[in-house]
């Protein structure tokens, strides 16, 4: 387990140092107005993904719950998605190639998978209750309209 100070220091020290260096020197080889111009085009890009994806997860999860089901990988999605667009939107080439990769939905529900797996809350569940059998018939009312 990593100690909350270190992951602390790793995400709001060390990353944006990472991320300023990585930023001077893609100026230096590109100039800065391209750096600027290709930081603002990967945050509009990421964004309009980010939206896209997040309206095909809340899809997934009205599916989920019109079956009857409880949409916890969805959710998860959903959570995971808003932190993609949050890297997306920050400036800078790491955050946004982690939140471009974050946008392959396989990806992202492997990761998902594996930290429930990791942390034991991924367990089967009961299975789904059967309808009951009328033996192929439906029963109802029949009334013809002419």
């Amino acid at each position: 387990m990593i100690h909350p100070l270190l992951l602390f220091l790793a995400i709001f020290v060390i990353a944006p140092l990472v991320e300023l260096y990585v930023l001077i020197e893609v100026g230096a080889r590109i100039g800065a107005f391209s750096t600027i111009a290709l930081s603002v085009f990967t945050a509009v890009l990421g964004g309009w993904l980010v939206r896209l994806q997040g309206f095909a997860v809340l899809y997934r999860v009205q599916g989920t719950m019109a079956r009857g089901e409880v949409p916890a990988l969805e959710l998860l999605e959903g959570a995971m998605l808003l932190l993609t667009g949050l890297a997306l939107l920050l400036p800078g080439f790491i955050t946004d190639a982690v939140g471009f990769a974050l946008l392959i939905p396989p990806l992202r529900r492997a990761l998902i998978l594996w930290y429930l797996r990791r942390n034991g809350t991924l367990r089967p569940g009961p299975p789904p209750p059967r309808p009951p059998s009328s033996g192929g018939f439906i029963e109802g009312d029949f009334r013809r309209d002419d």
